[in-house]
Order: C-alpha cells, then sequence, then structure tokens
C-alpha cells in the first residue's frame, strides 16, 4: 500500500486544490452572475458530453486496467500500448457521434418542452464530448505508469481555473452566452493537449502499433470484452447523469441549476476516491492476473475501508455546516431548497466509493461479463424510481431513486462478488467507523441544541454568529473524531500519517 498511499496523498492535495478553485467559482460566481437557468444549461452540456465521452472510449479506461499488464514492458515501450488506447477511442467517437445525429430529433423533442436553451446549444455536445474522451484516455496512461499527480492537476485545478476565467469573462460582459458555451469546450481542449504533452515527457510511451504481439487468444478475450464493455457503458455510465436528464426534462434548466449547486456540494464526499481508486485499480488488476487473492483481499478491504474513512468525515463536516454553507453563497436562499438533496446524494456517495471497489474486482476477473447483469438492474432501478418519484417529490425524488438503485445494485453485486470471487470490500472496521460519525453526530446535536443559539445571539450581525458557531464545533468536532479514531486504531495508515504531524509538530 507504500505507493498506493503516496500517490493517492498527492492526488488528493490536487483534488482538493481544484475543490478550493470550484468553490470560489461554483458558490461566489456561478451563483452571483448566472441565472439558475443558465447554471442548468452549462450541467446539461457537461453531462451530455461526459455519457457520450463514456459510450465513445469503448470501454477503453476499463480494458487499458485489465490488458495492461500483458503489454507492460518498459523496454519495448509497452509493444504500443498506448497507440492502441488512442485509435479505439477514436472508432468508439466516431460510431457514437452518427448515433447522436440520427438520434438529435428524439433528444431535442424530449427538452424543447422545459428545458428549451439546452437544444439551442445541443451541437456543442460533440466537440466537448471528443475532448473528454481523450482527456481521460490520456490520463489513464498516466496511471497506468503509476503518475496521478499531475494528469489530476490538469483535471481537477487546470480545467476549473480555465472555466472561472470564462466564468468571469461572462460575468463582467466581455464575452455573451455564445461565447461562454465555446469557451467551456476549449477549456477541455487545451486540459487535453496539456495531459498529451506531460505523457510524452514521461518517455515511457509509444504511437508505434505492434499487431503482432497481440496473441490470438489476446485478441479474441479483447474483442469480447470491448463489445461486453459498449453494454455495460449503456447502462453504467447513464446513471451518473441520469439525474440532470430526467431533472432537466421534467423540471426544467431552473431547477436543474438549483439541483446542480446541491449535487456540486455532495460531490466533495468523494474527492479522496478520485486519487485512491485511481493508484489502486494496476494493483488490484496486476493481484487477479496473478491469482493472488490474498493480496487482493487485503487491498480491496485497504480502499473500502479508507474510502469509508475518509468519506463519512467529509460528508460529516459538510452536513455540520450546510446552513452557513447557503447563507455564505450569493443568492443562497434560492438554492438552499435543494438542502436535503445534498444529505441524500452525500449518502450515495458514501455508499458508491465506498463499495465501487468490489465492481473493480468483478470487472477484472474471469465473470466480467456479469457486471452487465448488475449494471441493467441498477440502470433500470434508477429509471423506473425517478419516473416514480420525480412527479411525487421534485428534485428530493430523484436523489432517493439514486439511492434507492445504488442500495438495490450493490446488495446483488457484493453478494455475487463474496460468492464467486471469496473477496469483500467489507470489514467490522467499517461499523467502527460508522458508530464514531453517528457518535460525533449526536455531539454535534448537543451543542447546537445547548450552546450554539447562545454563540449566535451575542452578536448583532447572525451571520457573525452563524460563523463563529460552525468555527467552533467544526474544530472541536474534528479533534475528537481524530483522536478516536486514532486511539482505536482502525487504520494503521492513518495512525502512521498522524504520528507522522506530530513528530514534525514536536521538532517545530
Amino acid at each position: 500500500m507504500g505507493i498506493v498511499v503516496r500517490q493517492s496523498i498527492k492526488g488528493s492535495i490536487m483534488n482538493y486544490l481544484g475543490v478550493l478553485v470550484g468553490f470560489i467559482t461554483t458558490f461566489f460566481i456561478v451563483t452571483k452572475y448566472l441565472t439558475t437557468e443558465e447554471v442548468g444549461l452549462t450541467r446539461v452540456l457537461v453531462d451530455a458530453s461526459i455519457l457520450l465521452s463514456s459510450l465513445a472510449q469503448l470501454g477503453t479506461t476499463t480494458s487499458a486496467m485489465r490488458y495492461y499488464p500483458y503489454f507492460k514492458d518498459e523496454k519495448e515501450r509497452d509493444h504500443g500500448f498506448f497507440g492502441w488506447s488512442v485509435i479505439i477511442p477514436l472508432v468508439g467517437f466516431i460510431i457514437f457521434a452518427i448515433l447522436f445525429f440520427v438520434f438529435k430529433q428524439t433528444i431535442v423533442n424530449y427538452f424543447s418542452q422545459n428545458s428549451e436553451l439546452f437544444v439551442d446549444y445541443i451541437y456543442f455536445v460533440i466537440p466537448m464530448a471528443f475532448f473528454m474522451t481523450y482527456l481521460l484516455v490520456f490520463e489513464t496512461n498516466s496511471n497506468l505508469l503509476m503518475r496521478i499527480v499531475v494528469p489530476k492537476f490538469i483535471r481537477e485545478v487546470g480545467i476549473r481555473l480555465m472555466t472561472l476565467v470564462v466564468y468571469l469573462l461572462y460575468a463582467f460582459d466581455f464575452i455573451n452566452l455564445d461565447g461562454m458555451v465555446i469557451s467551456l469546450c476549449l477549456t477541455y481542449g487545451i486540459a487535453t493537449v496539456l495531459n498529451i504533452i506531460y505523457l510524452f515527457s514521461l518517455k515511457k510511451i509509444s504511437f508505434k502499433i505492434q499487431p503482432a504481439y497481440v496473441s490470438k487468444w489476446l485478441r479474441k478475450d479483447f474483442i469480447f470484452y470491448t463489445f461486453f464493455l459498449i453494454a455495460t457503458s449503456l447502462a453504467g455510465n447513464l446513471i451518473p447523469v441520469l439525474n440532470t436528464f430526467f431533472v432537466s426534462g421534467k423540471l426544467g434548466l431552473a431547477v436543474a441549476g438549483i439541483n446542480t449547486i446541491a449535487v456540486y456540494i455532495a460531490s466533495m464526499v468523494e474527492i479522496p476516491y478520485r486519487s485512491l481508486a485511481a493508484i489502486s485499480r494496476p494493483q488490484i488488476s496486476q493481484g487477479m492476473k496473478d491469482n493472488n487473492m490474498l493480496e487482493v483481499n487485503s487491498l480491496t478491504k485497504n480502499v473500502s475501508l479508507h474510502q469509508f474513512l475518509a468519506s463519512t468525515f467529509i460528508f460529516f463536516l459538510i452536513w455540520i455546516n450546510i446552513d452557513l454553507i447557503y447563507n455564505v453563497i450569493p443568492n443562497g436562499n434560492v438554492y438552499d431548497e435543494a438542502k436535503l438533496v445534498v444529505l441524500i446524494l452525500s449518502i450515495v456517495k458514501i455508499i458508491n466509493t465506498s463499495l465501487n471497489v468490489g465492481a473493480t474486482i468483478l470487472s477484472y476477473s474471469k465473470y466480467y461479463y456479469y457486471s452487465l447483469l448488475f449494471t441493467v438492474i441498477l440502470t433500470i432501478t434508477a429509471i423506473y424510481m425517478n419516473i416514480k418519484l420525480i412527479p411525487l417529490l421534485g428534485m428530493e425524488g430523484a436523489a432517493l431513486a439514486s439511492l434507492i438503485s445504488y442500495i438495490v445494485y450493490y446488495i446483488f453485486l457484493l453478494t455475487f462478488v463474496s460468492w464467486k470471487i471469496k473477496v469483500s470490500p467489507l470489514s467490522m472496521r467499517e461499523l467502527y467507523t460508522l458508530l464514531i460519525i453517528l457518535s460525533l453526530f449526536a455531539i454535534d446535536w448537543l451543542l447546537q441544541t445547548y450552546i450554539s443559539k447562545y454563540i449566535i445571539t451575542v452578536f448583532n450581525v447572525e451571520l457573525i454568529g452563524i460563523i463563529l458557531d460552525s468555527v467552533v464545533r467544526t474544530s472541536f468536532l474534528s479533534i475528537i473524531g481524530i483522536v478516536i479514531i486514532y486511539k482505536s486504531k482502525i487504520s494503521k495508515q492513518v495512525n502512521d500519517i498522524i504520528d507522522k504531524l506530530l513528530s514534525m509538530l514536536k521538532l517545530i
């Protein structure tokens, strides 16, 4: 776990820098200068591009992790593996771009009633999806070389900085709405170019394809696996953007804009997952190839535990300060009606980040084709629950649909993985972590009930009182939580990090 922990920590730092920029952009620029409808427009454009990009990759990012160990050879520049990873998504993009134009009128008809503004900019999905496709392809290749920090910086910080500039140009009338949409597309183009420059700087990749190196068995297995991944992508990659399409199509772009801010707040919960998952997948893939199930099981439990530790703690910090967040952001009174959406989606993020390693195990095993069944179950459940719950509960219904569908999905998935592969991400240490977080919530309730109201009423300006109260409660509860986790020895890696920090403080 050494390199996993080191790289994931560095990657997490990049993620949090990106969150800082994204926080400023989303909470102080977007909410102030963009209407809720314009916020909804940018969200639908990005999510539609993500969906098209995911399909166009033909499963390249997943298959790359699975098959890279068969090509890995530093002296031979990995036998042209990089070249294959570039050509296959290009074929996929051409195919799905054609399908996009074939079904364009159907898409237009769905959005035209409540989200007409999106229809005006629907063609921008094509270039944005193209850039997103290769942004991820090049980042995946860097991950395979165990280099995640620079690509993370480009995607998490670089794109957000450029996006911030775009919104500021729009806010101060240097560009109009057309210019803003075009510029948002270009940010992904620039990020893609930066990624490929970095990848070439490593001097470990080559465009030169070696068809003769690919054995008959490997070619046959890859083709079958690719067609299988197309089917799973159609189902699995639809889920993350399903809520956006349902909310914007059924309730309008303005409601989608309000929902977008809630989604962004909840997305902070999964920040550590982006790094730890990226750096642990190659090791899981190698362990599965070597049939070292003892190591795979240990790594799986470690990844799941640390994801759960990080995500629940971040959620705790967000939720105890949720009123402050909506008080601080411009037009917070407009966006705070989605407060319950934040709660539900945060729980979804905790479940997904903690248990998704089970899906990774399945995808690298000989039973990988069963994942199609589980993603179909997930998709059908999500679509059905959205159709039923959105008319009844609106935005909250869409969030609840996600929660129910993921619970059903992971019950089936983890039962199968435990039965067939004899690997499980779950451990008693996660139960102990849950009890600690619930105890912190109980303490926070007591503080708010008996102390917070006195702190707030001391000040003539209510916002100052709310800020001070949040700072006091957050600091106090964070220290208690860290001490309990340290003393209970839930994670050796976390304890080692705390010990190092304490040693540094003693030296100072």
